[in-house]
């Protein structure tokens, strides 16, 4: 079979070379750092260790697809699924306190209707009901099968309205633009309208900007549940290393691709920053999309497909504070809690509005694990709290959407922001602290290569096609994307499954439209 090169170990990286290892291809993985995972990394200092990428996994299905395609030990027997419940701890400005349960939508509604009041649940409810329509609708098109040639149909947000007035004729003068004015037409409670915006805030999304079906995403979380993992997410990227290992997968690192060799119009290999040439028959690339386009291939490969890389927006940046903490954690702590607040964060902090308007009110996820593995002892605990924010560019000044967060102290001055929030909120974190650790999207980019240290959310059906990502079939023939910026775009479960699709293109051809 043919010698497949690979750039970059991300998550759905490997997740081809592994399908296609087990093919029968030679496959070759070239990553630019001194280890894998991409932006699924630990942070470990004094016996303490932190995820500093995504810390739940969602959709688990997606891996235990892949351990089973790959080999005879299932997931379960290479890392240890804990399903988290409660889902979700919620604090507002107001003092409301909500936890909502794991994969029960019963559970959720009594939850909503006793912190919220009575028919909050019927409310959200019925928001999610149509929520899932819209999954039934895109799932295959946006996560199980290769992007369509004709994407009129995704171009159109599938969110039906309310069935009442879908019963009775009555129609507004337009579907909402927004997430944020879905939330607003159909959520009565502020605070609803503000759980369900967290959810697009948690991949990245702008909900003033995301289409109205990101209301997908809630309810994937609500149907197929939360999944930690035992030792960390960085344990799963260890577990995918390891069987990529055993299906005799090579990998070279501190091997910086430079270029993609084309030859009579398809891909042939690859050029290092060493000057070495690899031979291939075909080029999977796991780096950013627009890396790839505007600077691997040569100008005389011509234009990528439509949609173009740059179709997609960029995605924003995760601002991440690693807390040490004295003690261990209190006795019925939840392992994630969502602080929202209500008056803009840059007054309370005095931050001037330096952090663009996202960080005007700012949504606070905060998560407390309690996994013994990561602690140097069980008097102790972690705790990491990250915000959407800008990505990173020198001379960035957040009011144009970016920031450089390598200057004017911006990492710090967010970090007293976040804790005195914390404080706000009621949780005692500032008293017990040991030492603290800032992660910024500089931080991001220096580490994985994606530009501003962006982190793409998933693909999404609206908007004109504003939020689909880049075809995993190149413009260059035996040329193929993986990855958060490829189809069906970020989150574990989604690179994930970019793995799968472009094995199965490499394997079946590029006009298979998936397994059924």
């Amino acid at each position: 079979m043919a010698r497949i090169a690979v750039i970059g170990a991300g998550t759905g990286a490997m997740a081809a070379a592994a399908r296609l290892a087990v093919a029968g291809h030679r496959v070759a993985v070239y990553e630019r750092a001194e280890t894998y995972g991409g932006a699924v990394r630990r942070f470990e200092r004094d016996g303490f260790g932190f995820d500093t990428g995504p810390g739940l996994l969602h959709l688990p299905a997606v891996f235990r697809d892949l351990f089973l395609k790959t080999g005879k030990e299932p997931l379960e027997s290479c890392v240890t699924l804990e399903q988290v419940d409660p889902a979700s701890r919620h604090l507002f400005a107001d003092g409301t306190d909500l936890s909502l349960p794991g994969a029960s939508r019963a559970g959720v509604i009594r939850a909503l209707d006793t912190a919220l009041g009575a028919g909050a649940g019927e409310h959200w409810g019925g928001l999610l009901g149509r929520a899932r329509e819209t999954w039934e609708a895109t799932r295959r098109p946006l996560l199980e099968e290769p992007l369509p040639r004709d994407r009129t149909g995704l171009e159109r947000d599938p969110h039906p309205a309310p069935s009442g007035r879908r019963l009775l004729g009555l129609r507004r003068t337009r579907p909402p633009g927004s997430l944020a004015e879905l939330a607003r037409r159909e959520l009565r409670d502020p605070r609803l309208a503000a759980l369900l915006e967290s959810h697009a805030l948690a991949y990245g999304f702008d909900p003033r900007t995301v289409p109205a079906s990101a209301a997908v995403l809630p309810y994937l979380e609500h149907t197929f549940g939360s999944w930690y993992v035992r030792g960390g997410l960085r344990a799963l990227a260890e577990a995918l290393y390891e069987r990529c290992r055993a299906r005799g997968v090579e990998f070279t690192f501190g091997a910086e691709v430079t270029g993609v060799l084309v030859e009579n119009g398809r891909a042939a290999g690859l050029e290092l920053r060493d000057g070495g040439r690899v031979t291939a028959g075909a080029v999977v690339s796991g780096v950013d999309a627009r890396l790839l386009y505007d600077r691997l291939l040569p100008p005389e490969a011509g234009a990528p497909p439509s949609p173009p890389p740059a179709a997609a927006p960029p995605g924003h940046g995760r601002f991440s504070l690693l807390l040490a903490l004295r003690g261990p954690r209190p006795e019925g702590t939840a392992h994630r809690t969502v602080l929202h607040a209500a008056d803009p964060a840059t007054e309370r902090a005095g931050l001037d509005g330096d952090f663009g308007s996202l960080c005007d009110r700012p949504t606070v996820t905060v998560l407390r694990p309690g996994d013994p593995a990561l602690l140097p002892d069980a008097g102790h605990e972690t705790a990491v709290l990250s915000v959407t924010v800008p990505p990173h560019a020198p001379g960035g000044t957040g009011a144009e959407g970016t920031l450089d967060w390598t200057a004017g102290g911006h990492a710090e001055r967010l970090a007293d922001a976040l804790l005195a929030g914390a404080g706000e909120a009621g949780l005692d974190l500032e008293s017990r602290l040991l030492w603290r650790e800032a992660r910024t999207p500089a931080d991001t980019e220096r580490e994985t290569g994606a530009p501003g240290g962006a982190v793409p959310g998933p693909a999404l059906a609206g908007a004109g096609g504003a939020f689909l990502r880049a075809d995993n079939r190149a413009g260059v023939g035996g040329l193929y994307l993986v990855g958060g910026s490829a189809h069906p775009g970020g989150g574990l479960a989604h690179t994930g499954m970019s793995g799968a699709l472009v094995a199965g293109l490499i394997v079946n051809g590029d006009d298979w439209r998936g397994s059924r």
